[in-house]
């Protein structure tokens, strides 16, 4: 159990590099990043653990994976500026 958070940890930690290395223009700072993804890795290994049990390690580390990837999509900003336009009077 403990072997299988702290390869979430890593798989997190993993995953939020990448992301950093690849979109930090459209990320905020980078210790909220890495320490978002590892929050998200462990969090999905915890729900993944909780409803399939013991055993399936593999499956965790995708659900860890899965919804680490879902939490880090949620830091991202727009590409451009959005433009607004004033409604007609």
């Amino acid at each position: 159990m403990i072997l299988e958070a702290l390869g979430s940890a890593l798989l997190g930690l993993l995953l939020a590099w990448v992301a950093v290395r690849r979109l930090a223009h459209r990320l905020p700072a980078r210790i909220l990043v890495l320490g978002t993804g590892v929050a998200g890795a462990l969090f999905g290994d915890f729900i993944t653990h909780s409803a399939l049990g013991p055993g399936t390690a593999p499956l965790n580390l995708l659900g860890a994976a899965i919804v680490s990837a879902a939490s880090l999509s949620l830091l991202l900003r727009p590409a451009g500026r959005l433009r607004r336009r004033s409604a007609p009077a």
